[in-house]
């Protein structure tokens, strides 16, 4: 048995000759052009499908470089506006900083504009203006693009009214932040609590106060805040 593997393994493989190098050749050669010619009868068959193909393509990525552009240069352009309408409102003018804030929150879409629009109606507020104020914020609590600032214009706005609510309307029109997926879910909680305090209702307060208390995701310091009301 071992001489036989001992002769398996001295076996040399033949040499090619000239002859089996040019059919090799003659092989490849025809491979390649059955295969050219079927390339060539692909593309005869389909090149308005395919011209159609490239031309869909090359407007989507020279649309989609357009928009990226346009909306690269806008938002430099919004930023400098919002700097603009900042230094306004920081040299002393209220008024002529909502004015530019207004402005700016209309031409803009997205966080930009929500964020123009509050800083306008705060600075409404400080102007005097409460009534533009308030319009600001309705229109932000209803229309806002983001849930961070239509969440925020209601609380502001319940704080800004709540003296005229009974509690339970108090907390019903903060109903829109009694949710943990809020930003201002547990601040919402501590104002209603505050309202029920403020009524004379501590039995009510505590209930309130004990669902931030008891919840291990509450912020330390409104934790302790409802501990101290508590």
């Amino acid at each position: 048995m071992s001489s036989i593997l001992e002769r398996n393994q001295n076996l040399k493989a033949n040499k090619k000759t000239m002859q089996d190098y040019a059919e090799d050749a003659l092989y490849r050669e025809v491979w390649e052009e059955v295969h050219a010619q079927k390339t060539y009868d692909f593309v005869k068959r389909y090149v308005r499908w395919l011209i159609a193909g490239a031309l869909v393509i090359l407007i989507i990525v020279a649309g989609w470089q357009l928009v990226r552009h346009n909306r690269n240069a806008s938002a430099r352009v919004n930023a400098a506006e919002y700097e603009i309408a900042q230094n306004i409102a920081m040299g002393g003018r209220a008024d002529l900083g909502a004015a530019a804030f207004e402005k700016l929150a209309a031409k803009s879409s997205g966080g930009m504009s929500d964020l123009a629009t509050f800083r306008s109606a705060m600075l409404d507020m400080d102007a005097g203006n409460s009534d533009g104020a308030v319009s600001k914020l309705e229109k932000l609590a209803k229309d806002g693009a983001t849930r961070d600032f239509r969440d925020l214009a209601v609380l502001h706005l319940a704080m800004m009214r709540g003296d005229s609510m009974t509690p339970v309307e108090f907390e019903r029109f903060l109903s829109p932040v009694q949710t943990k997926s809020s930003p201002f879910y547990y601040t919402g909680l501590l104002v209603i609590a505050k309202k029920y305090l403020a009524n004379g209702d501590a039995d009510t307060a505590r209930v309130w106060l004990d669902k931030i208390i008891n919840d291990k995701d509450a912020p330390g310091i409104i934790s302790a805040q409802a501990e101290m009301m508590r």
